[in-house]
């Protein structure tokens, strides 16, 4: 056991790395190495690609591919600094957990609230993507072209929250399966169109990078339309913080999330940069419309009778997956806020399987939320709700970045020690991200009216969380002192696991 000098006057004392890993008091360490790999790969992989790439390339054009590949880049930086957090400390509270640790529970409140907000509207988004999805099968059976939008999407929202109620082995298992599936689509969808590219198109259609120059370059529609969609890229890599999530309820954390973090670069490069750049290889970016998934429209094309239903079945698999995971993460976020005050007593109530039902139940009654928006206005309620958790997202990485930051300034001082595992892009990759964030918010404004209107609701936030903090901040403090005098050691507490994946900076 390695023992550590006494605390510091200058900053926090890595010994109190206890007092917030008691947080997850109660939670099951149910996932194993397979099934964290898995989410790990599949979790991004949802609604935002496989449904919402078709109004990017609308907008975009083949640009969107450079677009994916940007976001992608700044997404790893976040789970690299991510990974280096959980290794010192796995928290199902993820990011929400260390903003308490190294800004305060001010912070802490904030970043959990928009966080949840975050994926209750992701759940949401998926809710809607699944009846749109749903009812494309209307065009084979004319019965299913009288069940309302709204209704589809209240059955499987419904349904996903049996599943989650269960325990975190089953969802684990769901997932695991869920994003298999969707991954082997996706292989399946870049070897056809790869195979199109080398013996032509069926119809004799040309197809290659002429495609791109015959319909007008790179930007078809000019650099601003291009760039304003950009919140829509970052809500297709919403999810890849997942792993965070998880590390509360994972086996050998020190083991597992850094393999799991250092393979998603390539993943970032196959899945999302290499089929939205066929996508735009194999047809027209004109050819593909809102509301259906281009990997769908693709697969019409190709006029093999079975090939799009069986793609649209999968489509509606990877949207189940993203909104399962979202119940998940709603559960356990929520379970972290309230059980240190930051949220209703509910959401802290525990089945007896290990599962913090309150909080999963939250979550489903917001997605109640997006049934309503089905029914108002079906055909804008996809776009209206991804502006929404892509606002979320941003301030999740926002919270990631500055969590991380603090982290390493104070390891600098002496006051912690960094783990094997790190960041290679330390200090200089957070205040990337940042900057990064900032300018996605301000592209995000002028994407009128939604992007402009979702941005400006975002200000409505401010009183409610004002008047959220003023109800709880008693509460919040009594137990952040309890929980302080309870779990602060007087002794020496090992220091963080020496995980030798990557070269220490």
């Amino acid at each position: 056991m390695t023992v550590n000098s006494p605390p510091s006057p200058d900053g926090p004392h890595e010994n109190e790395r206890v007092v917030y890993a008691s947080e997850d008091h109660g939670l099951q360490k149910g996932m194993g190495n397979r099934q964290l790999q898995m989410i790990a790969i599949g979790s991004a992989i949802g609604t935002g690609l496989l449904l919402g790439t078709g109004s990017r390339l609308q907008d975009a054009g083949p640009f969107l591919a450079v677009l994916y590949l940007i976001c992608g880049f700044f997404g790893y930086i976040i789970l690299r600094s991510l990974g280096e957090l959980i290794v010192y400390r796995p928290s199902s509270g993820s990011f929400v957990s260390y903003a308490r640790e190294f800004y305060g529970e001010k912070t802490a409140f904030v970043t959990g609230w928009l966080y949840w907000g975050n994926w209750a509207m992701t759940l949401v988004a998926d809710g809607t993507a699944v009846a749109i999805y749903i009812k494309w099968f209307s065009q084979y059976t004319s019965w299913l072209d009288s069940v309302p939008q709204w209704a589809l999407a209240l059955v499987v929202i419904c349904g996903i929250l049996v599943f989650n109620m269960l325990s975190v082995k089953i969802f684990g298992e769901l997932e695991y399966w869920f994003s298999l599936i969707k991954i082997v689509a996706l292989i399946i969808f870049m070897l056809v169109a790869i195979g199109v590219l080398i013996f032509g198109h069926p119809s004799g259609d040309p197809t290659g990078f002429s495609l791109i120059s015959d319909y007008g370059g790179w930007l078809p529609n000019g650099l601003m339309p291009a760039v304003i969609v950009i919140q829509g890229v970052v809500f297709a890599y919403a999810g890849i913080e997942l792993v965070g999530t998880t590390s509360g309820e994972t086996k050998d954390v020190e083991k597992h999330i850094p393999r799991a973090v250092n393979n998603v670069l390539l993943r970032i490069l196959v899945f999302y940069f290499g089929s939205v750049l066929l996508l735009t290889l194999v047809l027209p970016y004109t050819t593909y419309v809102a509301d259906v998934s281009p990997f769908v429209t693709f697969f019409e094309s190709l006029g093999v009778g079975v090939a799009a239903p069986i793609f649209q079945l999968v489509v509606i698999t990877a949207a189940i997956s993203s909104l399962n995971a979202g119940l998940y993460s709603t559960g356990r976020i929520m379970y972290n806020m309230s059980t240190s005050g930051s949220g209703p007593k509910f959401g802290a109530r525990m089945s007896k399987s290990g599962v913090p039902y309150g909080g999963i139940v939250m979550a489903a009654l917001v997605g109640l939320v997006g049934v309503f928006l089905n029914y108002v206005v079906p055909e804008m309620a996809f776009e209206i709700v991804l502006n929404l958790a892509a606002l979320g997202t941003l301030a999740s990485w926002a919270a990631v970045a500055l969590a991380h930051l603090k982290f390493v300034r104070l390891a600098k001082s002496g006051s912690y020690t960094r783990p094997g595992y790190r960041s290679p892009f330390g200090e200089g990759g957070d205040w990337a991200v940042l900057i990064f964030i900032g300018l996605v918010i301000i592209l995000m404004a002028f994407d009128y009216p939604i992007g402009t209107f979702a941005l400006a609701s975002t200000l409505l936030l401010v009183p409610v969380f004002m008047a959220m903090w003023y109800v709880w901040r008693d509460r919040i403090r009594t137990i952040a002192e309890e929980r302080k005098a309870k779990h602060l050691p007087t002794s020496s507490f090992p220091a963080a696991p020496q995980t030798d994946l990557h070269p220490k900076n």
